[in-house]
């Protein structure tokens, strides 16, 4: 379910298709994730997950398997698979 809100979230705020959203999707490996990109989706995840994220996180949030790691940090839950 949370894994569904992050997509969203990606997706949503990077205006991109679900099917390139995957744990390998990297920073800068397409054009819409870039500096402004980023910051759109740090505020759809903060808004989303009703999270503050510190500066730290934001900047080492460099990939979707990594964003699902720093959630865990703040509480957020993701089904193994």
């Amino acid at each position: 379910m949370n894994e569904n809100r992050l997509v969203r979230c990606f997706t949503e705020s990077l205006g991109v298709s679900e099917n390139i959203v995957n744990d390998q999707l990297a920073y800068r490996a397409i054009p819409e994730w870039d500096s402004v990109g980023h910051m759109a989706m740090i505020t759809a995840l903060e808004n989303e997950f009703d999270v503050m994220l510190d500066t730290d996180d934001i900047i080492a949030m460099s990939d979707f398997g990594k964003a699902k790691s720093i959630l865990t940090k703040y509480g957020v839950t993701f089904d193994a698979s």
